[in-house]
């Protein structure tokens, strides 16, 4: 027998039942609602709703509830309507009439609202953990290599030499702009609805202020339409969410490309890595594939809470019984991703020789080599056409720029010295370049031991 069935003559048909319930899902939720109807008798309490031994009755009954359930003991009963209606009725169960008192000044509407929020909090804390296991991972890795030279790329074409460190350092700055998303989320996500009610509060003088301090949010939520209606913060996360994996996807691709036999910049653990059940010589970055995979399904998840929430009219719709589903498989998601991300990262093997060699033959010293000229006195525009025509040199007499002789050079300007291979020798450019966030050995220096800094101001 449902709790709302006095309304109704007939039984809900045993297939719509299911269609309906969503303790498959919500059932995560149970320490949290637990907790809230906790905070919500205690609250009834001290105003005079709920008499001493009805209320040492419901605490006493819901912490058991909770213990067994934390332990095992008590399952989940997959006929219930939802987590919040199994707890109650758990709860009667067990107390008998003191139970039915809990719901008093209370819809299942804001109960949910103030279940989820906390919920998500408390994911919120667990995900910037883990990213913050991964950022230090790769600042570790990034100090390492140094003075790895390595070419970047735009177009995917060998543009100009950078360092290892300094590629990897990169993903650390989109990380950590993830961990200040993820912490303004939890600011906004941290209003508490409970005594909103169904939409329009209640006629009982409750103390949502009293709700709000037990419960640890920062204000309650100021519109009792909007408290239960709201689930920007459900698209916020998501959005979040979406964004740290877009971060891991673009590395994971770069991953992907590295360890292939045509770069060869990496080598991934054995224990990072899977084979061909048909060709025994394959190491496939399967790990990397199935992060760039996973973050589809994650947009996905973005999408599906975005096109729920687009024409709802105020205040609840059953419809925001999916939010949960979607966010929950995101969060778990994204966990995984930077769990199994921050291993392959920790046990990868950096070939810095074969880095420096792709370097020296892509001609990633040809700015370089312009900027020697243009210092020498030489128009830039005419620096650029002689280097070019330099090149193209190279690549009939298959020369990289470093082999050419002090002859071959003056062929296309008398400007040129033997101070000129000093110049576009890789590591001497990358230590001119150490403009504040720029390549050099000494400006990721600063850029690691500036981002530690900022990391340790946002309390992590």
């Amino acid at each position: 027998m449902k709790m709302w069935s006095g309304r109704f003559k007939k039984e809900l048909d045993s297939l719509a039942n299911d269609f309906n319930s969503s303790i498959s899902v919500d059932y995560k939720m149970y320490q949290e609602d637990i907790k809230g109807s906790i905070a919500h008798a205690t609250m009834l309490n001290e105003i005079g709703i709920v008499k001493e031994e009805d209320f040492n009755k419901i605490k006493n009954g819901l912490e058991a509830i909770l213990k067994d359930l934390d332990s095992g003991e008590l399952e989940f009963n997959p006929t219930s309507e939802d987590i919040h209606m199994f707890i109650e009725e758990e709860l009667t169960n067990r107390v008998g009439e003191a139970g039915k008192r809990l719901h008093t000044a209370r819809s299942r509407n804001d109960q949910v609202a103030v279940d989820i929020r906390m919920y998500l909090r408390n994911r919120i804390t667990d995900l910037i953990g883990d990213t913050k296991k991964l950022i230090d991972t790769l600042i570790t890795l990034s100090e390492e290599n140094l003075n790895t030279v390595m070419p970047g790329y735009t177009h995917l074409q060998v543009a100009q030499p950078v360092t290892f460190a300094h590629h990897v350092m990169a993903y650390v700055q989109m990380l950590v702009r993830d961990i200040t998303r993820f912490k303004d989320c939890y600011k906004r996500m941290n209003e508490n609805p409970l005594g909103s009610g169904a939409l329009a509060t209640t006629t009982y003088p409750i103390d949502r202020f009293r709700t709000t301090e037990l419960l640890g949010f920062d204000i309650p939520t100021r519109n009792s339409l909007d408290s239960v209606s709201d689930r920007d913060f459900v698209a916020e996360l998501n959005f979040d969410i979406s964004m740290v994996m877009l971060h891991l996807s673009r590395f994971s691709e770069e991953i992907i490309l590295w360890a292939s036999q045509e770069f060869k910049y990496i080598e991934l653990d054995d224990s990072y890595s899977t084979g061909s059940s048909i060709m025994p010589q394959k190491k496939n970055p399967d790990m990397a594939e199935l992060v760039r995979g996973k973050s589809s399904r994650v947009f996905g998840n973005l999408m599906a809470t975005l096109n729920m929430i687009k024409a709802l009219p105020l205040a609840y719709n059953k419809d925001l019984q999916e939010d949960k589903e979607n966010i929950f498989d995101s969060i778990e998601t994204l966990e995984i991703c930077l769990l199994v991300f921050e291993g392959m990262m920790r046990t990868l093997k950096v070939n810095s020789n074969n880095m420096r060699e792709k370097a020296k033959k892509g001609f990633i010293n040809a700015t370089d080599l312009a900027d020697y000229l243009v210092k020498k006195g030489m128009a830039f525009r005419d620096a650029y056409k002689i280097t070019g025509q330099l090149v193209g040199y190279c690549v009939d007499e298959s020369k990289s720029l470093e082999d050419l002789s002090m002859e071959e050079l003056k062929k296309y300007s008398e400007v040129f010295e033997e101070d000129v291979y000093e110049f576009i020798d890789l590591d001497f450019i990358l230590a001119q370049r150490k403009v504040y966030g720029g390549p050099s050995p000494e400006a990721v220096k600063v850029q690691i031991k500036d981002t530690k800094e900022y990391i340790e101001k946002l309390g992590l």
